[in-house]
């Protein structure tokens, strides 16, 4: 038998328990047997286990080498194919088109990756993720409140988002101090509104929630003279989280027109 994992805090670790929450997370997931699924962070099976019993295959990424290698000897290769490898580091566009991507996620690379994730979009058919909640609640914030944020803004712009259900602390081994909930990611049609320049976009988005207490007009420099305020309807003396995601489409577009590379 094999003997007990220790959590590691380095990888963020804890391991989901509760069968009731797994039963749950499992049935927004809605496997099918052919899907081509992928899983971040299986550690010590808790989704893989369920998700197995309803596909033909699964491809796990987890960066612990011992889980990893307990991965190995509970399941044969022809239906778990592990990648031993940092999900932030992992190039998704190997795995092919048609992907459904799930993972109960380390909260300590939560935002970076659903980033990293941004540029496979048009691969995914959807994620199931479970993230710490006041990440969630940023993700699917909507304007003018004070959880909208820049991660909202830059996820909004290409994914449809619902936040599903919250998962107490005391689901976990060992339990977080926060308390979790599970998010449906859908990627947006390939007709959305879209930004000219998108590296300008998620520039134009990050310098204006840099300081988010300061007005527009304030925090975005030398492009302030630059953009057309009254044209694009945008007050110079609003924050950034005023702006709606399509609003910060037609700054950047306006600065891309302007010359702003």
């Amino acid at each position: 038998m094999a003997a007990a994992h220790q959590a590691r805090k380095r990888f963020g670790q804890n391991f989901l328990v509760d069968q009731a929450v797994i039963s749950s997370i499992i049935r927004a997931i809605g496997p099918q047997k052919g899907d081509r699924l992928i899983e971040i962070g299986p550690g010590l099976s808790a989704l893989t286990a369920p998700l197995l019993e309803r596909l033909e295959h699964l491809t796990v990424i987890e960066i612990d080498r011992d889980l990893a290698g307990r991965l190995r000897n509970r399941y044969p290769a022809e239906c778990l194919t592990i990648v031993n490898a940092d999900a932030l580091q992992t190039d998704f566009a190997q795995f092919g088109q048609g992907l459904r991507i799930v993972g109960n996620l380390p909260y300590n690379i939560s935002s970076p990756l659903l980033f990293a994730l941004n540029e496979y979009a048009g691969q995914v058919i959807d994620q199931h993720f479970m993230l710490q909640r006041e990440v969630i609640d940023r993700m699917v914030a909507a304007p003018a409140s004070s959880e909208y944020s820049r991660l909202s803004v830059m996820l909004q712009y290409r994914w449809r988002m619902e936040k599903l259900f919250d998962v107490a602390p005391e689901a976990f081994d060992p339990p977080p101090r926060v308390t979790s909930s599970v998010v449906r990611m859908i990627p947006l049609a390939a007709d959305r509104p879209q930004a000219v320049d998108e590296a300008l976009f998620g520039k134009v988005v990050q310098r204006a929630f840099s300081q988010r207490r300061k007005m527009l007009r304030g925090v975005m420099g030398e492009w302030t003279a630059l953009i057309p305020w009254t044209e694009l309807k945008i007050e110079p003396t609003w924050r950034a989280e005023q702006v709606s995601v399509a609003g910060f489409i037609a700054m950047s577009d306006a600065l891309h027109a302007a010359g702003v590379s």
